[in-house]
């Protein structure tokens, strides 16, 4: 087990809290997370780009000049790709999918690569007493600010029954909220800082430990 400080919803150190090794303090493998984020932004992406084909443009389908004698190349409808305002040949249709698929010992693999490597960076806090906070914004603003975390990009990671510190969270500029059970590598990549209520280390154990 890891040893990390442990820090009340005040901002004080209040001992030290295990993290297991089995998550936090894997070897950290770039080529993966860098799989796992493009595969995460892969599937976010939704096909909204889409062209008129020469049977969708609002051109007359008459034949423009004649076929023969005009000493021009043979031409049928202006509607055709090759001319201004005409169809466009092999362009999006709005119909393209580009989801992609990693596997879930993978997207595990990925998960835990991603915390170690903020472990060791020291971007990752662990806090204990947020069941005790007020459902105000202005309570977890202080906590942040007490952290010196209030102009940095954090994750908040917390149990799901967490309701109040949840609702606290909600309303705070560059706090990202989310389920212990639900952590992606992007999401934790993407922040600069991430914080764990004491709990959710809990819920991380029960997830992936356990059914060893």
């Amino acid at each position: 087990m890891t040893q990390v400080d442990l820090y009340t919803i005040k901002g004080t150190k209040s001992g030290k809290v295990s993290l297991p090794n089995e998550i936090f303090k894997v070897e950290v493998n770039k080529a993966l997370m860098s799989q796992a984020v493009r595969v995460y932004l892969s599937n976010q992406r939704k096909a909204y780009a889409k062209s008129k084909t020469r049977s969708e443009v609002n051109l007359t389908k008459a034949k423009w000049f004649r076929q023969k004698g005009t000493g021009r190349a043979r031409h049928g409808a202006k509607s055709a790709h090759i001319f201004v305002g005409g169809g466009i040949a092999h362009g999006p249709k709005g119909i393209e999918n580009f989801k992609l698929k990693l596997s879930k010992i993978l997207k595990r693999k990925a998960l835990f690569s991603s915390l170690s490597q903020k472990l060791v960076e020291k971007k990752i806090l662990v806090i204990k007493d947020f069941k005790k906070l007020e459902p105000k914004t202005k309570n977890m603003a202080e906590v942040l600010k007490k952290l010196k975390l209030d102009n940095q990009k954090v994750v908040l990671v917390l149990p799901k029954d967490f309701k109040e510190a949840k609702r606290a969270s909600k309303n705070i500029k560059n706090l990202n909220l989310l389920q212990a059970d639900l952590l992606s590598t992007y999401q934790i990549l993407n922040a600069q800082n991430i914080l764990f209520a004491q709990e959710s280390i809990e819920e991380l154990k029960n997830k992936y430990l356990k059914k060893k």
